[in-house]
């Protein structure tokens, strides 16, 4: 029977504990800014030269549908009121900053996605797929990164350490809430809060099923008839239970989730903003 495994992550358990930690350490290097904008929750988090998180911030929002910018007043708002957060944790300056966005999405939401952190007075050094920024801190070799978050699911193929391609379809934790919010006759909101709640998970099982198994159909189209050696899973949808476990016994490919699926990606977005910024240092 295949059963997923849980991967424990130094560099996310570093990050969890910053983001809870109601002081944080004065800061006065350059800082390197990761966000993301998905569909149930605005993730910024503040990284050094080398990488390592400094503070973080995570806020329930709906400004993205399906991986694009639905509300971008909103959006302003809530990076504003995180990055101000964060510098005042850290007393430390503004620096420059990455965002990301589901494959397949380039036209037009990586500009959004960037005017929204300049908004926000950061200095945008560019724009990366979801999927593959989950990837920098995965350290996938061979497998298939998928990121499952609110509206969208992202993969990116990862071959000898490099992104063949990637892909991007409309299905993710909002349709968990409208499966469960049909079969119980109750408003969307109060879905979502049922399907947050570990205690209720159990029972909810059942009836996202539809939507665990569509899930798992999308990953394997986009394996195009090549199964990768693993897959990873991240985003905040992965954290439902059992979710992984049928991934796993759907695919028959043994199939891993961090300990924070939502931290993954907007900690690999400040690596790639860090590590960008490295480069150019060593090119001029």
């Amino acid at each position: 029977m295949c059963k997923s495994t849980v991967k424990k992550s130094k560099l996310l358990e570093q990050l969890n504990r910053a983001i809870r930690a109601p002081e944080g350490k004065s800061y006065n290097g350059y800082v390197f800014w990761g966000v993301d904008i998905g569909t149930a929750n605005v993730v910024t988090v503040a990284a050094d030269r080398q990488g390592r998180p400094l503070a973080g911030a995570v806020t329930p929002a709906k400004v993205t549908k399906e991986g694009l910018i639905v509300d971008y007043v909103g959006a302003v708002e809530v990076v504003k009121k995180q990055v101000a957060h964060i510098q005042k944790k850290l007393h430390c300056p503004l620096g420059v900053a990455m965002s990301a966005i589901p494959p397949g999405t380039e036209k037009g939401n990586g500009r959004v996605t960037a005017n929204i952190l300049e908004s926000a007075g950061l200095d945008v050094v560019g724009v990366i797929d979801e999927p593959e920024a989950a990837g920098l801190v995965l350290a996938v070799e061979n497998g298939a990164i998928v990121d499952v978050g609110g509206g969208t699911t992202g993969i990116s193929i990862i071959k000898e350490g490099r992104v063949l391609y990637s892909e991007d379809e409309a299905t993710g934790g909002f349709q968990f809430d409208l499966v469960i919010a049909g079969h119980f006759g109750i408003a969307v909101e109060q879905a979502e809060q049922m399907k947050k709640n570990k205690a209720e998970q159990e029972r909810l099982y059942p009836i996202v099923q539809p939507v665990m198994a569509k899930v798992a159909s999308i990953m394997e189209k986009s394996f195009r008839g090549e199964r990768p050696e693993e897959i990873y899973l991240v985003g905040g949808a992965c954290a439902f239970q059992g979710f992984s476990d049928f991934i796993c016994k759907y695919t028959g490919i043994p199939t891993y989730i961090p300990q924070y699926p939502l931290l993954v990606t907007p900690m690999g977005i400040a690596l790639a903003c860090a590590r960008a910024v490295r480069a150019e240092e060593i090119t001029a």
